[in-house]
């Protein structure tokens, strides 16, 4: 499955997209009563912004991501950081099965699965993961924030503007964070026989017009990303648009619904 994120787009990933408070590991932790013994695996981990801090807290971590170049620079964070229990491993949501066979039936502590779910047929992937878990185990979905451009402040709406404007399409997927999607993920997990909960996690950041603008970077596909000689162009609309704000403040809600067994 190739959505079109290595390259620039997987470096502009691992430098600008948001990290997670500590609060969400402590939830993550709580919620399956995860131990130093326990297996997690963190299903289309991008470049590890889950993966990483939560192999602190159990045995062993699984990062998997359909993109080659998401995993190598995965990979050498984990080495910056000498974190050495997290393998990774090139696949998606549809080699569940295939990772059970390798882990074993019963062995997994939690899967986490960040935004990274709108890609994913979830309706098929919950029931399909619950042969993974030991008693108590369970999935966890976290979606973190609001897309930039869909916030509720002046200077989202007007990088909304400038970004429609530049790609000639209305933009309104929220990948997953919206009530209406919420609800999806909650019915689909109850259907699957899963006791789900919810558990919120906020906080606010302040973002440069260089993060800002790293942040947007970070979902273009590459077949979209602009030009290295379009970008100067690109980032001065943007600066344009939200003059004379240099900096912007962000209320960001995690949310980090839950189903256990």
């Amino acid at each position: 499955m190739d959505l079109g994120f290595g390259g620039e787009v997987a470096e502009f990933y691992q430098r600008y997209r948001r990290g997670y408070p500590p609060a969400v590991f402590d939830a993550l932790a709580d919620a399956f009563a995860l131990t130093p013994q326990d297996t997690v695996v963190d299903l289309g981990c991008g470049t590890g912004q889950l993966t990483l801090p939560i192999a602190a807290r159990v045995r062993a971590v699984v990062g998997v991501d359909p993109e080659p170049d998401m995993l190598v620079l995965a990979r050498r964070a984990a080495g910056e950081r000498q974190v050495g229990n997290v393998s990774w491993l090139l696949g998606a949501d549809t080699d569940v099965p295939a990772l059970g066979a390798l882990l074993g039936g019963g062995t997994v502590g939690a899967v986490t699965v960040g935004q990274a779910l709108h890609w994913m047929d979830h309706d098929a992937l919950f029931p399909r993961l619950r042969p993974l878990f030991r008693a108590g185990g369970g999935v966890a979905v976290v979606t973190n924030g609001t897309p930039l451009w869909l916030q509720d402040t002046g200077w989202s709406r007007a990088l909304r503007g400038v970004l429609e404007r530049w790609r000639g399409v209305e933009l309104h997927r929220s990948c997953g964070t919206d009530d209406a999607s919420q609800r999806r993920y909650r019915d689909s997990l109850v259907a699957a026989g899963y006791d789900v909960g919810a558990t919120t996690v906020d906080y606010t950041a302040e973002l440069s017009l260089d993060e800002l603008v790293g942040g947007v970077y970070s979902v273009f596909s590459v077949d979209t990303l602009p030009a290295p000689e379009q970008r100067s162009e690109f980032s001065a609309r943007i600066r344009r648009a939200l003059h004379p704000e240099t900096r912007f403040r962000e209320h960001v809600r995690v949310t980090v619904l839950v189903g256990r067994l």
